[in-house]
């Protein structure tokens, strides 16, 4: 099956893009998500703004709402280098450089017109769905939204994970959270009454792409790895993080994902980058924190250059963590989606945090740990030396650091990176002559 397809950038010189038939499927998604969104005004559709950790797609579409994801907004103008600029516009306003750069380009998209991808305008949130796991910076997020839209919130508190464990005390608080608070008050935002058996036909969509999408992931264990699960993996969790968990839409594309993959594994072929076929696979790496998106592009080609793959990354587990065992169960669906916001990676210690990046280490057979620690986001970036330093100690894999931002274009050094890269690869190399000298 050749999945590959070729695009044609319109900057000079001209050069072909490589994306992935998946790519490209997800892109008309998103592409058709986007024009449903910005349509509310004229469709009559209410609007719901939430975040990806403790993103509830599914119980938001039982009251027909469309959901609107600030962050994801923040990445779509990352990537498209639009950010920068409205990161600019967001401190000329009065906000801090060391709030999360995510925050600053909504709050200066919304200075500058509030614009969808598509050139439309965005809508007004008619309620705000804060699932809080983990991340201060989300609840201060959304009250500066509250101020700008003046609309319904609302608040789903997630205990934290302290003790590494999720006890029934606190999905009864979050179930009971949910039936008293979170539920009425959409019903009254939405004029929608609630479906539990609706919640559950979701759910149940939910489990099939899952199970998709943890088999595209563990194929990372084979050699070479079928996929990039870091840069590769960005987009590989946009659906089932973002709009589509518990659609149709989700289950089609996460089977077409798995067999394109799935097809990769048989012919033993590696990742496919913006370049092509990735090449020989020299450098296996697990990988902590968010990528930069401004210069994703950039940052990738370092990686790939030098043969390097990631095989695994915490990043891609911000929205959940199913390859470690998590599925939605509509057999107990308010209590699923209390599990769902706990298990989150943001709402993890950092005990929980090392013990699994020690294990992707092992079961995926990587050569050590890198970490890419964001300026702006002070949930990750938060214990990341002390993780490094653990990690290390209990697997005698080297670990490195770099250091980037999500989408502030001030704050990717690319040779800063790229000596430290090339530092860390030759450290792996003298970790393996001296492997096998001793052995």
């Amino acid at each position: 099956m050749n999945t590959a397809t070729k695009i044609v950038t319109s900057r000079a010189p001209v050069k072909e893009v490589i994306k992935d038939a998946s790519m490209m499927k997800q892109k008309e998604m998103m592409a058709a998500h986007y024009d449903r969104l910005t349509s509310a005004p004229e469709t009559g559709a209410k609007v719901a703004a939430t975040f990806v950790p403790g993103n509830l797609n599914e119980l938001l579409m039982c009251f027909d709402l469309v959901n609107n994801l600030p962050e994801v907004n923040a990445i779509q103008n990352g990537l498209r280098r639009t950010s920068g600029s409205f990161v600019l516009e967001a401190e000329k306003i009065g906000h801090s450089e060391d709030v999360c750069t995510y925050v600053k380009s909504d709050i200066g998209m919304m200075a500058k017109g509030n614009i969808a991808p598509n050139g439309k305008k965005f809508p007004n949130p008619d309620v705000l769905l804060l699932s809080y796991t983990g991340c201060f910076t989300f609840m201060k997020w959304f009250e500066l939204l509250r101020e700008q839209y003046k609309c319904e919130t609302i608040m789903l508190h997630t205990p934290y994970m302290g003790d590494g464990k999720i006890t029934k005390n606190m999905t009864d608080y979050m179930v009971k959270q949910l039936k008293d608070d979170v539920i009425p008050t959409l019903e009254r935002v939405s004029g929608v009454k609630f479906d539990i058996d609706r919640l559950r036909e979701y759910l149940k969509k939910s489990t099939k792409a899952e199970d998709d999408l943890v088999r595209v992931l563990q194929s990372a264990k084979a050699k070479p790895s079928p996929i990039d699960a870091y840069f590769g993996g960005i987009y590989y969790i946009g659906p089932i993080f973002g709009a589509f968990r518990g659609t149709e839409d989700a289950i089609d594309y996460y089977r077409f994902l798995r067999e394109e993959v799935d097809d990769r594994l048989a012919k033993g072929q590696g990742p496919v980058t913006p370049d092509g076929d990735m090449g020989k696979e020299k450098y296996r790496l697990v990988v902590e924190g968010p990528p930069n998106y401004t210069n994703f592009r950039q940052f990738w080609k370092m990686f790939y250059d030098e043969g390097a793959v990631v095989v695994a990354s915490s990043y891609t587990k911000v929205g959940g963590v199913y390859d470690f065992g998590f599925r939605h169960d509509p057999d107990k669906p308010l209590e699923t989606l209390a599990e769902y916001c706990l298990g989150v990676y943001t709402n993890r210690s950092l005990p929980m945090r090392i013990d699994m990046l020690v294990n992707y280490i092992n079961e995926y057979e990587a050569d050590g740990l890198l970490i890419n620690s964001i300026k702006s986001c002070n949930s990750f970036s938060a214990g990341q030396l002390l993780m490094m330093r653990e990690v290390e100690k209990r697997t005698g894999k080297p670990a490195a650091f770099v250091e980037s931002d999500l989408v502030d274009p001030r704050y990717f050094s690319a040779a800063n990176i790229k000596n430290r890269l090339e530092s860390y690869f030759q450290m792996i190399d003298q970790k393996r002559a001296g492997a096998e000298a001793a052995a």
